[in-house]
Parts: structure tokens; sequence; C-alpha cells
């Protein structure tokens, strides 16, 4: 594992979006895994900016995202089709019938999820798979629980995770209860995991995933079995594992 201690957010854009760089760049039909939230805004912003000045191409990259809302059209201006939209595709040179994305308006949710389960497998693992983590420990919505679960599946959302995300809707009530998510079983095929992680709400769930044990109440603790994994964070978020000395910064 690599492990990236930046000086603060824009630091730790850069140099993730580096990373991404590379991989597009050494492999331009490369397939990438992509995730949403706040924290890799910036990095796709630094994507944008290469492609907007000749050095990214990504008109072979194909893409698969981690997950969807349950009950929100692509057009809705929360839902995760719509961020990437607005935050990447609608600025690269991209062809959108090669990104991919859950239908969280699908009348059958869990034929939805075999569906995209199946594409996911026909597409191979990804070259390179970015996640985010949240505060309970989360990877896409991977929710702590009893067990991971490996396909891709209908989770009910915690009210930690509505919770953080009510920020972006007008009300908590109306944050959908349910999404459609990658399960650990696509993540772990990944050929390389990139986590990308800010601010200092963050370094608990960091410290218990990669200082503690292996454990499906810590979903992203389940990476300390990926044999490719490069952690990506400022110095507020990595706090905990230089406490547990297995870091440091600057």
């Amino acid at each position: 594992m690599e492990i990236y201690c930046t000086k603060d957010y824009e630091a730790m854009s850069r140099k993730a979006a580096a990373i991404m760089a590379a991989q597009v760049i050494a492999k331009p039909r490369s397939l990438l895994g992509l995730a949403t939230g706040s924290t890799p805004v910036g990095l796709y912003r630094e994507l944008i900016a290469g492609c907007t000045a000749g050095d990214l191409d990504f008109s072979r990259i194909v893409t698969v995202n981690l997950d969807e809302y349950a009950g929100l059209p692509g057009t809705h201006d929360q839902s995760y089709r719509y961020f990437m939209d607005h935050n990447l595709f609608d600025h690269i040179n991209i062809d959108i019938a090669n990104t991919h994305v859950p239908n969280g308006m699908a009348p059958d949710p869990e034929a939805e999820c075999a569906r995209y389960e199946a594409r996911l497998r026909e597409l191979g693992p990804a070259d390179i798979q970015l996640l985010g983590m949240g505060r309970n420990g989360h990877i896409g919505f991977n929710e702590p629980g009893d067990a991971f679960i490996a396909p891709t599946h209908v989770v009910e959302l915690t009210d930690s995770t509505i919770d953080a995300n009510a920020r972006f809707f007008a009300s908590r009530d109306q944050v959908p209860r349910k999404a459609l998510t990658m399960g650990v079983g696509a993540i772990m095929r990944a050929r390389r995991v990139l986590v990308v992680v800010s601010g200092a709400d963050k370094a608990q769930a960091v410290k218990a995933a990669f200082a503690g044990p292996i454990t499906p109440q810590v979903p992203a603790s389940i990476l300390q079995l990926h044999p490719d994994v490069v952690l990506v964070g400022d110095e507020a978020a990595l706090a905990g594992l230089k406490g547990a000395g297995c870091l440091r910064c600057g």
C-alpha cells in the first residue's frame, strides 16, 4: 500500500489527479472506476484542465460508476449521473455511451443491480478504481453491516450517511433512503484502487479502515486485502494513521 500525505485538499486533488492521468496516458483504452461526492471534485477539475490543455485524451476511455440513488432520474441535480456529467463528462472528450452509471429509476432495482453487475463483469476489472470514504467507513454505498456483500446490490442507507448527504438537498427528508451500489467484489477485482480522503471528519474512519481489524462494520477495511491500494489524503484526514505510527507527513 502506498500512502501520500498532502498539505491540504488542493494538493490532495493534484496528487490524485496525477495518478489518474498517468493511467489514462499509459493506457488510452483504460476502464476507470469513478466515484461521486465532494472529495473527488477537485481531482475531476484537474482532469478537465488536463484535457482542455490537450494533455489528456478521454476519447477511448470507458468508465463505470460506483452507485446511484434509487428513485432519482439522471436529470435530477442530486443524482450521481447528473453529478458526473456536470463535474466531468460534459467537459472532456469522452463518448457518453462509454460512461456507465446504475439506473436509479429502474422499475425493478434488484434486476437493475443484476444487469449492472453483468455489465461490470463484461467490461472486465477496472484498471483503476477511485474511492472516497464515508465517515462510517463506507465505500460506494456499502454500509457497515454483518457481512461484506460482493455483487451490485440495493442498500438501505444508514442515518449517518443520510445526515452526511443532507447538505446537498433542501432538507434531510428529501435524501433518498435507498441506493444501488457496486459491491466489494468489483471493487476488489480492480487492478488498482485509489482512495482519496480530506478533512478531520474522516480521520477516525481512515484509522479504522487502514490501522484496525478487517471487518464489515468498517467496509473500507477490506481494502487491506487488496494488492495495490494508493491512499491520498490531506494531513487532517490522515492524522489518525500518523498517531498509529503508520505515517509521516511532510
